[in-house]
């Protein structure tokens, strides 16, 4: 039975193969950044709509968002697709990936819906790289009541269960006041010296963090000229911690820093969120141990020192989900260690063999997961 049943998924995932890649290398030749995703969300629509499921596009009114159906059963698998690219980087997260794995495996699914009595539920979620769009839809309602929500996601290598971090995003602005730099320069108020202060302060700050705490970020205006005093500044900044309650503590020190250059300067802080926080991640235990099952019945291993597995420092806004039904999250690798997200190079590999193979061992995974999960 149960290897007949891994043919049946194995036949579905090869037949949509070439149509599953098709659907990333799309994706990944025509980047989008978060809540812009028009071209990606349609062409998964379309091609979920043409593999039989109920689509509902601009999903609980974001544009970018939808909802693909199939089956009336009473037991509900969420299958979550991501499609947002990094601005300058373009896919170098591999989310033309997750799309075409997720897509993948509720294809895989559809012939078992009646057989396990299932409602096959995919979502395409938008502004996974900092703009908290599953958090936005949790709000509004989405996902709850799921009784399995699942995804991969790429990276260097395989890695069984994610731990992401909890993150916060933060906008960071300085207002001061403007003089010529060489003529009156008493007249104003750096607020490029204040972002100074500031990363001199984080820098001291590090001493005190904990090993798995992170503080990172940008500035991204940081004046108009160099014979003006600037006026204005601003910068993105993100805190990680293990989880939400430490990082509500490391905010608060982080947030000091920041009001230190204020401070020192005159100028003035603005601090925002640009999201609610990402939570971490809470795992199924059960679904990962039968996805891990299924990857080694691939030929997938999970091997590579643990140096090389450190995207579980990364965050999600999948962690938010997992905090509301059960939930895995497991990496699987493009075998391409020491290049790794967020890199030009690792966006080069996810087209081409080692990606197309990631697609369907992904799909086949995950689809293999849910059956077993469900079947039991």
């Amino acid at each position: 039975m149960q290897e007949s049943t891994n043919e049946r998924v194995m036949g579905k995932v090869l037949d949509a193969l070439p149509y599953l890649i098709g659907l990333s290398e799309k994706i990944h030749g025509n980047p989008e950044l978060g809540w812009q995703e028009h071209q990606a969300a349609e062409w998964t629509a379309n091609y979920l709509e043409s593999a039989g499921f109920s689509v509902t596009r601009n999903y609980l009114e974001f544009p970018t968002a939808l909802r693909a159906v199939f089956g009336t059963g009473s037991r509900r698998v969420g299958i979550f697709a991501e499609y947002d690219a990094l601005p300058g980087l373009g896919h170098a997260c591999g989310h033309n990936l997750i799309t075409a794995m997720s897509c993948g495996t509720a294809i895989a699914l559809v012939e078992f819906a009646n057989e396990l009595d299932l409602s096959i539920e995919v979502y395409g979620t938008p502004a996974e790289e900092g703009g908290g769009g599953k958090i936005e839809m949790i709000k509004r309602g989405a996902f709850a009541g799921l009784d399995l929500a699942l995804m991969a996601h790429p990276g260097p290598v395989d890695s069984a269960e994610a731990r992401p971090f909890a993150v916060g995003h933060h906008k960071v602005g300085y207002r001061g006041k403007a003089a010529h730099a060489a003529a009156y320069p008493e007249q104003g108020v750096n607020a490029n010296d204040a972002f100074v202060v500031a990363q001199v302060a984080l820098g001291l700050l590090r001493q005190q963090m904990g090993a798995e705490s992170r503080v990172h970020g940008i500035q991204t205006v940081g004046g108009q000229a160099p014979n003006a005093i600037p006026e204005l500044t601003e910068g993105r900044w993100y805190v990680r911690a293990e989880t939400l309650d430490e990082l509500k503590i490391l905010e608060d020190k982080v947030q000091r820093c920041f009001q230190a250059g204020a401070l020192a300067t005159g100028a003035e802080l603005s601090w925002e969120p640009e999201s609610e926080p990402y939570s971490e991640f809470r795992t199924d235990e059960r679904a990962m141990e039968l996805y891990v099952k299924h990857a080694h019945g691939l030929g997938r291993a999970f091997d590579a020192p643990k140096e090389h597995a450190t995207m579980n420092r990364a965050s999600t806004d999948m962690g938010n989900v997992s905090q509301i039904v059960p939930a895995i999250h497991p990496y699987i690798g493009l075998g391409c260690y020491p290049i790794s997200n967020h890199q030009p190079e690792f966006a080069a590999y996810c087209v081409g063999d080692a990606a197309n193979q990631v697609i369907h061992d992904g799909a086949a995974a995950l689809a293999l997961t849910v059956i077993d999960y469900f079947a039991n």
